[in-house]
């Protein structure tokens, strides 16, 4: 069982937070539930968990939204998740120890990573420095994978390598940090842009009505003003 200082561990993981983009406050309170079981526990190498504890720690209302988010943590490394498929067992969960030792410096972070051999002891830097160089795919297909993995549209998967392969992904003269964070932005501009044009596109018609002289309020021109209201 190791040894745990609740701050440092705090203080390093929420500095962690700070570098990493793909992150949302969902991500984050997800992790503070996570953390507290595992504070709970007495910060074992790994411990059961179940959904709706977690869910009703983290203020975490939708399942779907759960079961995405730590999915996203482990393939992050901040946790290693292990679902059960058995409705009378809990899954299982492994955080990792991101804590200093006295007078270590924090780009050190130790984390421990489960390997086919046994336990590796990998430097967080390296993590760090991971993110750091995600500012583009490695190829298309990671793009169409990751558009895949959020169910958005594979066309919109090509317009959005094409458009920034062709730019050198960049956004003007800045290079971007973080693709999965700029695909995230073109998707939600591109539903904004199809609710305007729907929008626009039912004022035409609404005025094209009017144009032709329809009578929208179904009143009679022969109104007989002698009749009582």
């Amino acid at each position: 069982m190791p040894e745990i200082n609740y701050i440092k561990h705090l203080n390093g993981v929420f500095i962690q937070f700070t570098k990493d983009s793909r992150l949302n406050p969902t991500h984050i309170s997800l992790y503070i539930a996570l953390f507290q079981l595992w504070n709970y526990n007495r910060f074992p190498d790994e411990f059961y968990i179940h959904r709706d504890e977690v869910m009703a720690y983290s203020k975490i209302g939708s399942k779907s939204t759960y079961h995405k988010s730590i999915k996203e943590l482990s393939h992050w490394k901040y946790i290693v998740y292990y679902p059960s498929h058995n409705p009378f067992k809990g899954s299982k969960v492994r955080l990792f120890d991101f804590g200093t030792s006295s007078g270590q410096a924090l780009d050190y972070y130790r984390t421990k990573i489960e390997t086919s051999t046994g336990q590796a002891l990998v430097p967080l830097y390296k993590h760090i420095q991971t993110i750091e160089n995600n500012n583009k795919p490695k190829n298309k297909k990671e793009v169409f994978d990751f558009f895949e993995k959020m169910d958005w549209p594979i066309s919109k998967a090509k317009q959005f390598f094409s458009h920034y392969e062709s730019v050198g992904w960049r956004k003007g003269n800045v290079t971007i940090e973080n693709w999965q964070a700029a695909a995230e932005s073109w998707i939600l501009k591109s539903e904004a842009l199809k609710i305007q044009q729907t929008s626009k596109v039912v004022d035409q018609n609404s005025v094209l009505s009017l144009s032709k002289g329809q009578d929208n309020l179904k009143t009679s021109t022969n109104k007989d003003y002698n009749e009582p209201l």
